[in-house]
């Protein structure tokens, strides 16, 4: 087993048909990869939804990092790949992967929405990402398992979770950019307003890097 594609979900039918149906077309042979749909108990039709489908289903306790963590401990891959239902992979991840120099790694991303600011935005946060060696979940971070597991999987806290294993890893390795971009949904900076999401997105990062804690940072962004 090459890959082990981990989707952590909650509520997320909107989204996760077309992310699995887009996800399975990626792949050339299923038996190079495990997909690993991580449930944090949800209330809509997200499970009906992924029967259909040729993945394996596990419960968890609510919480990104903790439904990344159970998934990542059953996981058979020699790669693990963290990827949010709202993402989509390019064709080629596979051998994108496998191409990687270092045990990590994360993808450059681009924005679904067509506002000219989106494409300013994008180009920001991969800029950052390589001078920050830092990467959000969004980016679909992956990892060689024995590596995860000698960090110590996701830090399982409320939020941040993405940033943190991101700093523990680069003090190791450096990460492979993977420049061929995934694509993530921009329905939160449509529906909160661009700025009002960007001014958050800034504030929340500063006051998780001056020590507040991260159950309270959730709190904010998860009103």
């Amino acid at each position: 087993m090459n890959f082990s594609v981990i989707i952590p979900t909650y509520n997320e039918s909107n989204a996760l048909n077309f992310a699995l149906i887009e996800l399975l077309n990626s792949i050339n042979y299923l038996s190079e990869v495990e997909i690993i749909l991580s449930d944090g108990g949800s209330q809509d039709d997200s499970l009906e939804q992924a029967r259909q489908f040729p993945v394996n289903i596990i419960n968890s306790q609510k919480g990104r990092a903790l439904q990344m963590n159970t998934a990542a401990n059953q996981a058979m891959g020699e790669w693990l790949v963290f990827l949010h239902a709202d993402t989509r992979l390019p064709e080629d991840w596979m051998t994108l992967i496998k191409q990687s120099k270092t045990p990590w790694g994360r993808f450059d991303l681009h924005l679904s929405g067509r506002h000219w600011m989106f494409r300013v935005i994008e180009k920001a946060i991969n800029f950052r990402s390589r001078k920050t060696k830092v990467a959000t979940g969004d980016q679909v971070i992956f990892f060689k398992r024995d590596f995860f597991t000698q960090l110590g999987g996701f830090p399982e806290i409320p939020l941040m979770e993405d940033i943190a294993i991101c700093k523990a890893a680069r003090k190791l390795y450096n990460p492979s950019c993977i420049d061929h971009p995934v694509i993530t949904s921009s329905r939160r900076w449509e529906k909160n307003g661009i700025i009002q999401t960007i001014l958050l997105m800034w504030l929340l990062r500063f006051a998780f890097w001056v020590g507040i804690k991260p159950e309270t940072l959730h709190r904010v962004y998860y009103p």
